[in-house]
């Protein structure tokens, strides 16, 4: 698929079916995360691949959408602070960023296979945090779902250009 295609396909899939996802597309999708740019390319993340079924109940106390544990499995980027650069004129640690980027690759790549995903950032931060027993220094930024979409993309109006861009002449 070329790329505009891709970027052009993806959309936040709410409903999954209950199909597996083949080991070769998974293993795409992750490898889409070690390309991903970090900052000063420290690399300062984990990618988490949680088995839905098997942990379903736990899944469900972090995001409570029924859609959410669906798909045979659900990603999650955490962020590793104390590893993650940060900008030394406002101390701005950008493991947040990284982990975002991390996650958008792999969404990208998922659509590229046809698999559907859904950025997820409304979840239960503690729960997460338990769930995955991270540490101190770790921060789950992102979730999402990953399977064979079972919905249809929701109408999502875009802004046109000249509504966000500004040029600085």
């Amino acid at each position: 698929m070329e790329f505009i295609d891709v970027i052009n396909e993806r959309y936040s899939v709410r409903g999954y079916l209950d199909n597996p996802v083949e080991k070769e597309k998974l293993e795409y999708v992750l490898k889409a995360a070690t390309i991903a740019p970090t900052g000063v390319n420290a690399q300062a993340f984990k990618v988490y691949v949680i088995d839905t079924k098997k942990h379903k109940e736990d899944l469900s106390k972090i995001y409570g959408a029924k859609w959410f544990v669906e798909a045979p499995y659900v990603l999650c980027v955490v962020g590793i602070k104390n590893e993650a650069w940060t900008r030394p004129w406002d101390m701005k640690n950008i493991a947040d960023i990284d982990a975002t980027i991390v996650m958008d690759h792999m969404i990208l790549a998922a659509t590229d296979v046809g698999l559907g995903t859904c950025y997820v950032g409304a979840f239960k931060k503690n729960m997460a945090h338990q769930f995955l027993n991270l540490e101190e220094n770790e921060e789950a930024i992102l979730f999402s779902p990953l399977g064979y979409g079972n919905a249809t993309p929701r109408d999502t109006p875009r802004k046109e250009l000249d509504e966000f861009v500004v040029y600085i002449d």
